[in-house]
């Protein structure tokens, strides 16, 4: 490409990837992403959409994994306050089930694993007194609630992504790693663009953050081996109609000793999962199955008075986690944590990572690239763990102090659409709204609520391509629109890739003045 010599080729635009991209091109490193199809368009569309330290890996005395999440989960919060926020959780005491003393022993360290700044402690509820009781069977008379935090998980990958770009990485979608070769010191690899064509580009080190293409990737595309493997698990949620009308949470405990949580979801919906299943097919291919449908509507109907079954799902996803094979015997009991293998005893570094989960991806992308420096001989320090992503640097106390200065410069943006804005940009509002005025300065309303404005930015500034990448990705509104609403968007999006550049790549935005770290 041009001849250019990139410092890092990442291969996956999933949250390890964007978390590694961000994080080189932040150290001066000259970074190229690739990525197949959509950024976070698998496995990090399809978590659970939580940002936790993982209460029930202390069952398995996984306490270095939780206490690494917590801390992140605190790094996290500060760093993007607009796609993650505070999230409370009632766990309903099943008398059947775990005892109220080891609840509260779990809980205890759970609180105290590490340093708490942001969030209350855990505390025992008497759930016929409070509004978390109301929704469940009559049987629950005593709970537990305690906090963690939710995400806009696709657009945490958007947000690193866009980070990386800024600071001089060079991304490409839709875009796949079909050969690399080791050539002493460079790789030099092909990239073959959605329609066929095909680039080859020299690297000093190559980054392979496939998720679950990561064995099939060095085996077929590097034609090397590795000493890890992952063991695919599919994770499937379903969606219904909102079950309750407060802002809590649920972890329930269920016979089979899983957890499944009940999450209040886009206003309207209450979203539940997750399970854990071996699975042996295509990664991208993954759905839920009605046996999966029917076990998820069992849980819920063990706590809730208000019972569903498959015909009350209007939405699902599912998606395949790609985690460190650890031989253990369930799917459910493997470890979420991640290990890192750097192969550079030929020449140039060759870096994959095995496992891991959404709230440790900035800790792991700082190891990764602390492993990489020094392969390739630069000193810049780790940067992450202060820096607020695109949009977090809210200029105010909280998410709702923010949100009431833009009420004040927008007031003729209904409330609702300013909400999401607000919850999707963060301080980036403006240049989403730009020099618009009044409504209609926004541009055709292509679908309610998604006028042209938005449009344009999501594909000139978010990579994003097709209807999905808008309706389920950068946003959830396909939950929210008419039938027919990934046709009508397909429509604009057509028109609009003739009248303005809709590259497979984009250079670091001209909308920002890329930032680097000394």
């Amino acid at each position: 490409m041009n001849g250019q010599i990139y410092d890092v080729l990442v291969i996956g635009g999933g949250i390890n990837g964007a978390g590694i991209a961000r994080d080189a091109a932040g150290r001066g490193l000259s970074v190229l992403l690739c990525e197949k199809d959509d950024l976070a368009q698998h496995t990090s569309s399809a978590s659970t959409k939580l940002i936790h330290g993982g209460l029930r890996y202390l069952e398995y005395y996984e306490f270095g994994l939780v206490r690494k999440a917590l801390q992140e989960r605190e790094v996290l919060l500060r760093a993007a306050p607009h796609i993650i926020g505070p999230l409370r959780f009632v766990m309903p005491h099943d008398v059947a089930q775990r005892p109220q003393w080891l609840i509260r022993a779990g809980l205890f360290l759970y609180d105290h694993l590490a340093k708490r700044e942001l969030l209350p402690g855990a505390e025992t509820l008497n759930l016929e007194r409070h509004p978390a009781g109301v929704p469940l069977k009559p049987g629950f008379k005593r709970g537990f609630a305690y906090s963690d935090g939710w995400v806009q998980d696709a657009r945490l990958v958007v947000m690193n992504v866009q980070d990386a770009a800024e600071r001089g990485a060079l991304v490409m979608t839709r875009t796949e790693c079909v050969f690399a070769q080791r050539e002493r010191e460079l790789w030099r690899c092909i990239l073959r663009e959605e329609g066929g064509a095909t680039r080859t580009v020299l690297t000093r080190s190559v980054v392979n953050a496939a998720g679950p293409w990561v064995d099939s990737l060095l085996k077929n595309v590097i034609g090397r081996a590795a000493t890890k493997s992952v063991r695919l698990v599919k994770g499937s949620h379903i969606i219904v109609r909102r079950l309750f009308d407060h802002d809590h949470a649920y972890i329930f405990q269920n016979p089979d000793k899983r957890i499944i949580f009940a999450i209040p979801y886009e206003q309207d919906f209450t979203l539940i999962g997750t399970t854990d299943i071996d699975y042996h097919g295509d990664p991208a291919k993954v759905c839920i199955d009605d046996e999966e449908v029917r076990y998820l509507c069992a849980m819920s109907n063990r706590y809730f008075a208000k019972e569903i079954g498959p015909a009350d799902v209007v939405a699902t996803f599912s998606g395949v986690r790609p985690l460190l094979d650890d031989e253990s015997a369930s799917a459910a009991s493997v470890t979420r944590d991640y290990t890192l293998e750097l192969d550079s005893t030929d020449g140039a570094p060759l870096l994959s990572v095995f496992g891991g989960k959404i709230t440790t991806f900035r800790k792991l992308a700082e190891q990764a690239v602390d492993q990489l420096a020094k392969s390739l001989g630069v000193g810049a320090p780790a940067w992450t763990a202060e820096a607020p992503l695109p949009g977090g640097d809210l200029g105010a106390d909280s998410f709702e102090a923010f949100l009431a200065v833009q009420q004040q410069r927008y007031p003729w943006l209904p409330e609702a659409l300013l909400l999401r804005y607000a919850r999707s940009y963060g301080s980036r509002v403006a240049v989403v709204i730009g020099s618009a005025t009044r409504l209609t300065e926004l541009g055709e309303e292509v679908l309610p609520g998604l006028f042209e404005a938005e449009l344009r930015y999501l594909v000139d500034v978010e990579w994003a391509r097709q209807p999905d990448d808008i309706l389920w990705r950068r946003s959830k509104l396909k939950l929210h629109l008419p039938a027919d609403a990934a046709e009508v968007l397909g429509r604009w999006l057509d028109e609009y890739a003739k009248h303005a550049a809709a590259p497979s790549s984009i250079e670091p935005s001209p909308l920002f003045e890329p930032r680097h770290v000394a």
